[in-house]
């Protein structure tokens, strides 16, 4: 997934052209993830992101690969954003979502990286919210974001060499899960997770490596993580049953409009 996927129009912040931007966050801010069942995460992300979402793989055979967490089993499909466009309540956003509007975005110098707005956000505006800059500098609120999507960018790229290194040692294999829903079972796949049988078989060398680097840890995280697919099958069967109610409760008070009219006619 693009780092600015979900940037309509993400620009280089500028103490000039942008002294006098504000942004107010708005009552659906989350609105913009409300359609992805899936959201990359940092290593560092693991032991709060694991409470909630299956930690998953993704990447091919070449071995390329970054880590996700899944938010839904159908596409399109975020079962933790509400039509309010709000996070469902006491479940962790992942950072990258909570940085937006703001993003790293690379610029003409190759080693260097330059704070990004999506300025199609709409609580950005110059009347109203939390200003960026003040007297030509970063005002204690950008500061705070910049170090913030630095930290981050690192974090990202810590992960993407885990990654990388569980490839290498061939533990990472393709994987097909049923899910056991109310309408019949489902399979999921397109995700990669850490094998039960190749990880038993490694040797006390490369177990050594993995307990001294913290990967040894992410991996129990990631295995414990996978019981959440469950869940969403569950939130997800919740989900189906409340919009057919709705659609059912809409149809009932459609079809009694007419019969009501009618009554207030020859009462009239």
């Amino acid at each position: 997934m693009s780092a600015t996927v979900f940037y309509e129009r993400a620009v280089a912040l500028d103490r000039a052209a942008h002294q006098n931007t504000k942004i107010q966050i708005q009552p659906d801010h989350y609105a913009f993830a409300h359609d992805t069942n899936a959201l990359p995460i940092a290593a560092s992300e693991f032991a709060d992101a694991g409470r909630h979402y299956p930690i998953v793989f993704v990447g091919d055979e070449a071995g390329n690969f970054h880590v996700a967490v899944l938010l839904g089993l159908e596409d399109k499909s975020n079962l933790f954003v509400t039509e309010q466009g709000t996070w469902r309540p006491d479940t962790y956003v992942p950072a990258f979502a909570r940085r937006y509007p703001f993003v790293l975005g690379t610029t003409s110098e190759a080693d260097r990286l330059a704070v990004c707005i999506d300025e199609s956000y709409p609580g950005i505006n110059s009347a109203d919210g939390v200003a960026l800059f003040e007297d030509g500098k970063e005002t204690g609120y950008l500061t705070q974001m910049m170090e913030f999507l630095r930290v981050f960018q690192g974090e990202m790229e810590l992960t993407k060499n885990m990654a990388k290194r569980l490839n290498e040692l061939g533990l990472l294999s393709a994987k097909t899960i049923t899910i056991s829903q109310a309408d019949g079972d489902r399979y999921l796949s397109g995700f990669w997770v850490v094998d039960e049988q190749k990880f038993a078989g490694i040797d006390d060398a490369r177990v050594v490596e993995l307990q001294r680097s913290g990967i040894l840890r992410l991996i129990e995280l990631h295995r414990a993580s996978l019981g959440n697919i469950q869940r969403l099958a569950m939130q997800l069967d919740e989900q189906r049953r409340l919009k057919a109610q709705q659609q059912k409760d809409v149809a009932s008070s459609t079809d009694a409009a007419p019969a009501d009219t009618a009554s207030a006619e020859s009462a009239a």
